[in-house]
């Protein structure tokens, strides 16, 4: 199993199984990084110029981890693990998100920079769960019962915001 650099486990054997289509992809096919930030990597912004800005995997016989800065990060929705759906609340910026960014991966065997950005989003206790034991992404789970209640809370609070009172109601409290 992939390791962090401090040694605990990051819940999958290989990171590209879990990964999605380059967040630099643009809807036609062209390379947004290259396009837009050429000043982060001039060679390649170079390379990708001379091929009209096509994407990596546009190429012949390439895939998206061909690419050197390929990244593919999370939207953050739902946990990848149990399944347990993000409630944010608008007004409380003090609340924890319910899910956080877990990285897959850290480190190649050439040196400590990462190879690539790959991520997922986990819940806070599945996040835990993974770092902290043998349990990895791709396991059969069920959101944890104080996850559901931080969401059920969540949800409370959310319907209580939608809730209409009139003018008059308010004035008499």
């Amino acid at each position: 199993m992939e390791r962090t650099p401090t040694g605990t486990p990051v819940g999958v054997d290989d990171p590209y199984d879990y990964a999605d289509r380059c967040d630099h992809l643009t809807g036609d096919g062209h390379c947004r990084l290259a396009r837009e930030y050429a000043d982060r990597d001039p060679q390649f912004a170079r390379e990708r110029a001379r091929e009209n800005y096509e994407c990596v995997a546009a190429e012949d016989g390439c895939e998206f981890t061909d690419c050197p800065h390929y990244s593919a990060t999370t939207d953050g929705r739902e946990c990848a693990r149990c399944g347990l759906e993000e409630i944010r609340l608008a007004h409380d910026s003090t609340a924890r998100p319910l899910l956080e960014e877990h990285h897959l991966s850290y480190g190649s065997s050439d040196g400590p920079e990462p190879t690539h950005e790959i991520t997922v989003s986990l819940c806070r206790w599945c996040h835990a769960k993974v770092h902290n034991s043998f349990a990895r992404i791709d396991d059969d789970a069920s959101p944890d019962p104080e996850a559901i209640a931080a969401r059920e809370s969540r949800r409370s609070k959310e319907m209580d915001e939608f809730g209409f009172r009139s003018a008059r109601d308010r004035l008499d409290e």
